[in-house]
Parts: C-alpha cells; sequence; structure tokens
C-alpha cells in the first residue's frame, strides 16, 4: 500500500510541475498508469504528444485546437448537411451540378464518395467494444449544433439514406417476384432526439478524419484504434476535461496514427514501418528467442499473417478486454520506440504459449493463436520487458 501511495504521488508531482519532464513521466507510465480519476487521460495527452509540457500554454493551445475542430464540424458536415437538407426529393437536374454529373469536381460525386465511407464506418462503430456497454450509452456532452438541428441532413441521416434494408426477393407460381424489405440488424440502436450515443462519436471522428486525409481515408480498424483513447477521456472525472473529450480524442488520434497509417495502405506494407516488415521482425525476434518454436511454425507453414498482422495493425486492441488493453497502451505510449516493445510483447505471446505450440498441430496452432486465451497481462508484459533487457 504504501509503494502505491509513493507511486501515486510521484505521478501528481510530475503532472503537476509547470515545465513537466517528459522522459520521467514515461518512465513512470511504462510500468502501468494508476487508475485514478483524471491521471491516465491527461498523461496520455501528453505521451501522444498533443499537449505542450509546458503547462502555461495548454489554456490557449487548448482554445486554437477546439476552435480548429468546430470549425472542422461546420464545414465538413454542418454546412453540407445544411445544403443537401431536403434535397432527396423531386429537383430540377438542368442545374450545372446535379446527383447525376459525371464530372469528377462535382459536388454531389463528393458527397456520394463521402456517404460510401461513412457507411463503412457506420458499421464498425456500431459494434465497437460490445464487452464493456460504454459506446451505446448516450454520452453527457453531445453536438448541441447536430443534435438539435431542424433544417440539415445529419451523419445519421445520411447513413439512413444511403443503406439498403436488407431484402428478400421471393417468386410466386404466377412467376411475379416480390420484394420483402427485413430490418437489418444492428447491435447499437440510433438514441432520441437531442441525445448522442459514443458511438456517433466515434464515428464524428472518424469521418471528419477520413475527410481531413483523404489519401487514407478511413479503413476497417480504425475504429479499434480510436475506440480506446475515446473511452479513457470520455471517462475523465474532470468535467473541465471530459466536455471536449471528442476534440481531444480527434487530436490524439491523429497524432497516433502519423505513426501507425503505413499499417493500414496495403502499398506500405513492406516500408520501414509496414506492417509486412513489422511482421518479418516479429519472426526474426522469435527465431531468436526460440529456435525449437520458429522451427515448428517453419514446419507447419504457420504464417504471422494467420495471427500477427491484426495484433501488429490494431496494436492488440481485439485480443484483450479493454482493461488489459489500456494497460499494454499505457506501456505502448511510454516510449519513442513503441512498436519495438509492440513487437516484443507479441513475440511474448507466443513464447507463453510454446507447450501447447510444440504440440499441436497446424489448425490447433492457427485457432490458439487467432483466440488468444485468457491470461494475467502483466505475465506478458513482464516477458516482454525480459526481451527487451536481454
Amino acid at each position: 500500500m504504501a509503494a502505491y501511495k509513493a507511486k501515486l504521488d510521484e505521478f501528481h508531482q510530475v503532472l503537476s510541475e509547470d515545465e513537466i519532464d517528459l522522459k520521467h513521466l514515461e518512465k513512470i507510465c511504462f510500468n502501468g498508469i494508476p487508475d485514478v480519476p483524471g491521471i491516465r487521460p491527461l498523461s496520455w495527452k501528453l505521451l501522444l504528444n498533443y499537449l505542450p509540457v509546458n503547462r502555461s500554454k495548454w489554456p490557449q493551445f487548448l482554445e486554437k485546437q477546439r476552435h480548429t475542430y468546430n470549425n472542422f464540424i461546420k464545414e465538413m458536415i454542418v454546412d453540407p448537411g445544411k445544403q443537401h437538407f431536403g434535397q432527396n426529393e423531386k429537383m430540377d437536374v438542368t442545374f450545372e451540378d446535379h446527383p447525376l454529373n459525371p464530372n469528377p469536381d462535382s459536388q454531389w460525386g463528393a458527397y456520394f464518395k463521402d456517404n460510401k465511407v461513412l457507411v463503412q464506418i457506420d458499421k464498425d462503430v456500431r459494434r465497437l467494444c460490445p464487452d464493456i456497454g460504454f459506446f451505446q450509452q448516450a454520452c453527457d456532452f453531445p453536438c448541441e449544433e447536430i443534435v438539435n438541428a431542424q433544417s440539415m441532413e445529419t451523419l445519421r441521416k445520411r447513413v439512413d439514406c444511403s443503406v439498403l434494408q436488407f431484402q428478400t426477393v421471393t417468386k410466386n407460381r404466377q412467376g411475379i417476384y416480390n420484394v420483402i424489405s427485413k430490418k437489418a440488424s444492428q447491435e447499437y440502436e440510433v438514441l432520441t432526439n437531442g441525445q448522442e450515443s459514443h458511438w456517433e462519436v466515434v464515428e464524428r471522428i472518424l469521418f471528419l478524419y477520413a475527410k481531413l486525409n483523404p489519401g487514407i481515408a478511413y479503413v476497417q480498424g480504425m475504429n479499434e484504434i480510436i475506440g480506446p483513447i475515446y473511452y479513457i477521456f470520455a471517462s475523465d472525472a474532470d468535467i473541465s476535461w471530459k466536455k471536449h473529450a471528442e476534440c481531444d480524442a480527434f487530436f490524439c488520434f491523429t497524432n497516433l496514427m502519423s505513426e501507425i497509417r503505413d499499417n493500414f495502405i496495403k502499398t506500405l506494407d513492406d516500408s520501414a514501418m509496414g506492417i509486412g516488415n513489422m511482421m518479418k521482425q516479429l519472426m526474426t525476434r522469435l527465431e531468436s528467442e526460440d529456435i525449437a518454436l520458429w522451427q515448428r511454425f517453419e514446419k507447419q507453414d504457420l504464417k504471422p499473417q494467420f495471427y500477427s498482422f491484426r495484433w501488429l495493425t490494431l496494436m492488440l486492441s481485439q485480443e484483450f478486454p479493454m482493461p488489459d488493453v489500456i494497460r499494454v497502451w499505457d506501456s505502448l505510449f511510454s516510449g519513442k520506440k513503441r512498436f519495438n516493445l509492440l513487437i516484443d510483447i507479441c513475440l511474448a505471446m507466443i513464447v507463453l504459449l510454446r507447450d501447447d505450440l510444440l504440440v499441436s498441430d497446424f489448425s490447433a496452432n492457427v485457432k490458439l493463436l487467432q483466440h488468444y486465451p485468457s491470461m494475467d497481462i502483466h505475465c506478458i508484459l513482464n516477458k516482454a520487458v525480459s526481451f527487451k533487457e536481454s
């Protein structure tokens, strides 16, 4: 208990300094951030290079960031929503720009392209982290300009207009086809007007990111990266931070994506930071640490693509329960060589299953690695650190 109190005091001292010692913060965060209100959200904002280390700069910096984010919402969601409101009704297509305009610079063409991305985002965020039930709950600080909008097409309405209902086609004895519509099953439902679910906030963050980064746009799996970040910020006990969780999560997510975006671009798989190169590094490390296990994988032709692609791309966010993912990310965010540590954690996950992997056949091993068994996350992290120190 005394050691925990000393650790807590150290965090409070570091985070209260006028000039925060980032290296000291990284060192103490590496071993896990205490589950005390306010400490982890603030630490992550610093570790992800969002907040300046000089506290005196925070008010001006945060005011600027939040103003910028509100402008993003206005320019990319609110204004287009007002422009397109009611235009699904009958219209004169003789105007210079219209829904059937084949011109690649057509605003309507861009609108339909955005809708395609939005539908994929919507599909993914509606099933985000179903084990904790957080994301389908109403958030405390919805975007008032959107939830109370009367004359604009919200993202919610755009999805409803873009997604076709599941349909069943039947044929009667006379050879006439009938179409029977069925409502698509949705894990997370839309709340009533004036309310907004957490998953809808995440949807807006990802949509804005896709709009601002057309080179990569949205790729399935990004929802698993933003999920834990937003969850931590939106659960902050400090209301002054919590009310701006969406904005802060957006910029932290953007900073993190600048480091891992190569994992989501297929043409860069073999680049220095590409997923292909990371999987090669993992296998090289396995050969170095456990030659017998590496030979077993080689004999079975058990390729890292079968299991570690998801581990590395999504930073293990789908392999463990949310509390364990958060603990892993405490360590990953606590160093400049965070992705070397990620490889070591993946290596530890493999080596800790060596007894089963050495005696099981190919299919059993693939299943074991793809559905990682429940295990104390600290055992995995301690094993990874032992590789790092050896």
